[in-house]
């Protein structure tokens, strides 16, 4: 247990006796992310965790055998809920990390029954009868990017996914958190992340789900969260009057708000 703990910077705080509540954090981030909505869900047991290769993880367990695909990050997640033996737990999954809930909660249903998917997508890429806001040249533009300057890219990038030009410290603390993350790793987990297609998972989860989605969001547009909300069977769909990526920590009251809604029904 405490490998695993130890491995992905497990933190766990709150209630002791709540309902468990895991975050899981996106691309080039890391647990920190959370900080602003966190304290509003203190009666829960709160666990918070890094993706291996991000912020405080061990670094040394990556392999690109084991997280070549979003099953491998989705197995970490429930090596951590069975480390702490969590049931009928939150999972609160920001951009990439909603479809790793979205496949955690379908290979133990038990563990995950209610997932909060913040700007989730299944596929980036567009397809026939599908937006995913981008062409698949945009996409492999990005990855040449991100592999030739990794550095240069997550500065650029991050005032693009953040959306929120009148608080340009915002965009600053997604790149300092991009340029903590180790570069191979990432440049692996960007391929993974913007190459997959998990549209045909969404209509498998069993568990209660709440879509939150920017109004405007430079990475997944509003028709992904609502084709995500539409596939899944018991959800709803919550429209943000915010802009950008990462509601988090642009427009976290509203995000709040939304999910003390959703969780006071269940």
């Amino acid at each position: 247990m405490q490998d695993v703990l130890r491995r992905n910077n497990v933190r766990v705080f709150g209630d002791p006796t709540g309902r468990p509540m895991v975050f899981a954090h996106g691309f080039g981030c890391d647990q920190h992310m959370w900080r602003a909505i966190t304290p509003a869900f203190e009666g829960y047991r709160i666990v918070l965790f890094d993706h291996v290769g991000h912020g405080g993880s061990d670094r040394t367990a990556y392999s690109r055998a084991a997280y070549d695909t979003l099953h491998g990050y989705a197995d970490a997640v429930l090596e951590i809920a069975e480390a702490l033996d969590l049931r009928n737990a939150v999972f609160v999954g920001h951009s990439v990390s909603g479809m790793i809930g979205v496949l955690a909660a379908i290979a133990e249903p038990d563990r995950f029954t209610d997932l909060i998917l913040v700007s989730p997508s299944p596929r980036y890429v567009d397809d026939d009868g599908y937006r995913g806001g981008f062409a698949r040249a945009e996409i492999d533009e990005l990855l040449d990017a991100l592999d030739s300057n990794y550095l240069g890219w997550s500065s650029a990038m991050a005032p693009v996914i953040m959306g929120r030009p009148d608080r340009p410290e915002l965009a600053e603390e997604l790149t300092n958190s991009f340029c903590r993350t180790d570069p191979e790793i990432a440049k692996d987990f960007a391929r993974v992340t913007f190459l997959s297609d998990n549209r045909g998972d969404l209509a498998k989860v069993a568990s209660r789900t709440l879509v939150l989605q920017c109004a405007e969001d430079a990475i997944a547009p509003q028709e992904v969260g609502r084709y995500v909300a539409a596939q899944i069977p018991d959800s709803e769909f919550v429209l943000l009057d915010a802009v950008g990526h990462c509601p988090n920590l642009s427009a976290p009251e509203q995000t709040i708000a939304a999910m003390q809604d959703f969780l006071a029904t269940s």
